[in-house]
């Protein structure tokens, strides 16, 4: 194969996890051209990846189609030898669709699968014996490639690391505290009850988008200990990477930051609330903990992606998660 076009258009995290497929075809076919396709606002965990050729970039938020059109004829032009799909949405399986490549792959979920060369079932849930979405992903590509396990790797730059080098001079831990759903985001109250604890010989550093400023600060001004500083909105995601991959222990919920620590093999406590890792989307790092609460309450998992609120009003599963879980974690 010459030429391999992958599709993401998902999430961050989604991006994330997709890496080892270009990972595991690059090695397969190191002459081969990859190119992978984002949404707008996810390509910057792909910038000046080794392995990728070009990062494309589909712009949803204005002229949707008509973008989407513009990357067809691209795709058309490019001749790809196989197309890769891992988005399980109508338009990506109409571009996979109509791409010209000799070969498409994706999901049996896509509505457009039944046109595509081959299609793989996507299966979510405890009865699929804990199948990761990494393999799932690679699935796709079974038959191009060997059976060896791959996990996801972003590449920060020299400067992305010269840039958070300042920030480690201490021992230190990060702590990313948001999540885009309330039902995934440990609380608020429960982070500065953490925090309270953590021995003043670490730096506490509170990681996030811009979005998150105002949870960081809340929960800086709450909490008694004096070593935490604020960087949200102060990195990009490669750069927070850099950041992670030495610390002493980073703390995450279930959302993109968890894959940003597995990405670089940092060390990860994750906290699981309304949301379970049997889904399929924990950590992979050599040295994770999951925590989660040890009630079993019939109301969980209540979903894949979270609420905006907690269905039953009293989110037990995160609120009777127990502090000394994470503290633990820093012996």
């Amino acid at each position: 194969m010459k030429k391999i076009l992958i599709i993401q258009t998902a999430s961050i995290g989604d991006v994330i996890l997709a890496t080892p497929i270009v990972e595991k075809l690059h090695y397969h076919y190191p002459k081969a051209k990859i190119d992978f396709l984002a949404k707008d606002g996810c390509q910057s965990v792909l910038l000046q990846h080794p392995k990728i050729k070009w990062v494309l970039v589909w712009d949803k938020k204005e002229n949707k189609y008509k973008n989407l059109f513009e990357l067809l004829k691209y795709f058309r032009k490019e001749k790809y030898d196989l197309v890769v799909n891992l988005q399980r949405f109508f338009s990506t399986g109409f571009i996979t669709t109509f791409s010209g490549a000799k070969r498409t792959i994706g999901f049996s979920k896509n509505p457009m699968s039944i046109f595509f060369s081959k299609r793989v079932k996507h299966i979510i849930g405890e009865d699929n014996n804990y199948t990761h979405e990494v393999d799932r992903n690679l699935s796709l590509i079974s038959e191009f490639v060997d059976n060896n396990k791959y996990r996801p790797v972003l590449y920060p730059s020299k400067k992305a690391f010269a840039k958070v080098s300042q920030y480690k001079t201490h021992k230190y831990i990060c702590i990313a505290p948001a999540s885009l759903w309330y039902t995934k985001q440990f609380p608020e109250s429960r982070w500065v009850e953490f925090i309270n604890t953590v021995p003043q010989d670490f730096y506490i550093y509170l990681i996030g988008g811009k979005d998150d400023d105002a949870l960081c600060k809340r929960i800086i001004k709450n909490s008694t200990n004096i070593n935490i500083l604020n960087l949200s909105g102060k990195m990009n995601l490669l750069e927070s990477a850099a950041l992670m991959k030495d610390a002493f222990m980073n703390y995450v919920n279930d959302s993109a930051p968890l894959h940003l620590t597995t990405a670089v093999n940092a060390r990860v406590t994750a906290i699981f609330c309304s949301t379970v890792p049997e889904f399929g989307f924990g950590p992979l790092s050599d040295d994770y903990k999951i925590v989660e609460t040890k009630e079993k309450l019939e109301c969980r998992p209540c979903g894949l992606h979270g609420h905006k609120e907690c269905p039953k009003k009293h989110f037990n599963c995160a609120n009777n998660i127990l502090i000394s879980e994470l503290q633990n974690r820093l012996k």
